[in-house]
C-alpha cells in the first residue's frame, strides 16, 4: 500500500536521486524563507514522512486555481510534491464520475480521518444553499462535513480565502470565505486569482515538514509569501518614487517602463510574491508585461476602485519625493566630484614625487 511508504521510498521507486532529493529541499527552504541550516532537518523529516491524504473540494469558483497547478512547468517543485501525495478526491482532475466521485470521497475521509489535508477553492453561498450543490448536497453541507476529520484546511485562491468575485457586491449568493464558516480547524489562506503553483506546494511541504502550517499574516496567509506588498519589490519602484507615471497604456511613459500607478495598479496595497515568483516558468508577471496589478490576493479587490482607477494618491509625496531625489543627486554630484579632484590631486603629487625622485637620480648618474 502506498499509505504505508515514506515519502523516500516513494522518491527512489521514481528514480529520483539524493542529490535531486536534497536540491528539492533546499529550495524548499529557500520558498518557505528558511535559512540553509535548515535543510537536513527538511530532508530528514521528508524522507520519512508517510504519504499523506488530499481531498480537494471545488465549490463557487473558475477552476482556474486548478488549471493554475496543471500548468506548472515540469520538472518542478510541484511535480514532486504531487506525485508522492495521495490525492484521493479533486472534481476535475480524477477519474470517476456519478457515484464513483462520491464513493471516492467519503472513503478517503473515513480511512484518513484526522488526517487528511483538505483543499478548498471556490466560496460557499449561504444566501440560498441551493445556489450550488455537489450530488444534491450543498456547498455548505460538503465543507462542513468534510472539515470535521481534516487535520487542516487550505483555502486555495482568493474566491475561498476572502469570498472573491462571487462575494463582490452585490453578491447575490450570499459568497463566504471557509474561515467565515469553519472556527474550529487550522486554515491557511492561499489567496490570488489564481494563486501561484509554488504557493500551495511550499505550504504542502511545510505542513509534510513540520507537521503545521507555516507563520501567518493577519490574513491568514503564509508570510514567506505574502510578506511583502508587490509594490516594495516592483521593479518599477523607482519611476513611482521619482514621479514618473504612465499616463495611457501607449504613451512614452509605457514605452519607457515608467510606473503603472496612475493607471489603477493596486501594487502598493496589494501583498503576493509576484514580483518574485513570476508567471510561467518565471518568465513574467502583469506589471513586467505593461499591466498594473489588480490586487486579486486582497479581500474585496473586486470592489476596489476599478481595475483602471488608481488608488486615490500616491503613498508618497511626488512633489518632495522628487525634489529630494533631486537634492540628494546633486548633492552626490559634489561629493563625488570632489572625491574625484582629491584623487586627481593625489595621482598629480605622487607622479610629481616620482619625476622629481628620476630626476634627483638622473642628476646622480
Amino acid at each position: 500500500m502506498a499509505y504505508d511508504k515514506t515519502l523516500g521510498e516513494l522518491l527512489r521507486e521514481q528514480g529520483i536521486t539524493r542529490r535531486g532529493f536534497l536540491k528539492f529541499c533546499a529550495t524548499t527552504a529557500s520558498m518557505m524563507a528558511l535559512s540553509p541550516s535548515m535543510v537536513p532537518k527538511i530532508a530528514a523529516a521528508l524522507e520519512n514522512a508517510k504519504r499523506p491524504s488530499v481531498i480537494w473540494l471545488s465549490f463557487q469558483e473558475c477552476t482556474g486555481c486548478t488549471e493554475s497547478l496543471t500548468r506548472s512547468h515540469s520538472p518542478t517543485i510541484e511535480k514532486l510534491i504531487f506525485d508522492v501525495i495521495s490525492l484521493d478526491h479533486h472534481h476535475t482532475l480524477m477519474a470517476a464520475s456519478g457515484y464513483g466521485v462520491d464513493e471516492a470521497l467519503h472513503d478517503a475521509m473515513k480511512e484518513n480521518y484526522g488526517k487528511y489535508l483538505l483543499l478548498v477553492d471556490g466560496s460557499i453561498p449561504v444566501g440560498n444553499p441551493a445556489y450550488s450543490t455537489i450530488s444534491g448536497v450543498s456547498n455548505l453541507d460538503q465543507l462542513t462535513e468534510a472539515a470535521k476529520g481534516a487535520a487542516a484546511i487550505v483555502s486555495i485562491g482568493t474566491c475561498a480565502a476572502f469570498g472573491g468575485i462571487p462575494h463582490a457586491n452585490p453578491n447575490p449568493t450570499g459568497a463566504v470565505a471557509v474561515s467565515d464558516i469553519i472556527k474550529d480547524k487550522p486554515i491557511i489562506n492561499v489567496s490570488g486569482c489564481p494563486p501561484i503553483p509554488v504557493v500551495i506546494t511550499g505550504v504542502l511541504a511545510q505542513f509534510l515538514t513540520f507537521g503545521k502550517l507555516p507563520e501567518m499574516d493577519e490574513l491568514g496567509r503564509p508570510k514567506a509569501f505574502f510578506g511583502q506588498n508587490i509594490h516594495d519589490r516592483c521593479y518599477r519602484r523607482p519611476f513611482y518614487e521619482r514621479g514618473q507615471f504612465a499616463e495611457t497604456f501607449d504613451d512614452e511613459g509605457a514605452k519607457k517602463g515608467w510606473c503603472l500607478f496612475k493607471l489603477g495598479c493596486k501594487g502598493p496595497v496589494t501583498y503576493n510574491a509576484c514580483a518574485t515568483m513570476k508567471w510561467n516558468e518565471g518568465t513574467s508577471w502583469p506589471v513586467e508585461s505593461g499591466h498594473g496589478c489588480l490586487g486579486c490576493s486582497e479581500p474585496n479587490f473586486w470592489d476596489m476602485g476599478g481595475f483602471y482607477n488608481s488608488l486615490s494618491t500616491p503613498t508618497i509625496d511626488i512633489a518632495k519625493t522628487a525634489a529630494a531625489g533631486l537634492a540628494a543627486g546633486a548633492a552626490v554630484g559634489v561629493a563625488a566630484g570632489a572625491l574625484n579632484r582629491r584623487k586627481k590631486n593625489k595621482a598629480a603629487r605622487e607622479h610629481e614625487t616620482v619625476t622629481i625622485n628620476d630626476l634627483e637620480k638622473g642628476a646622480k648618474s
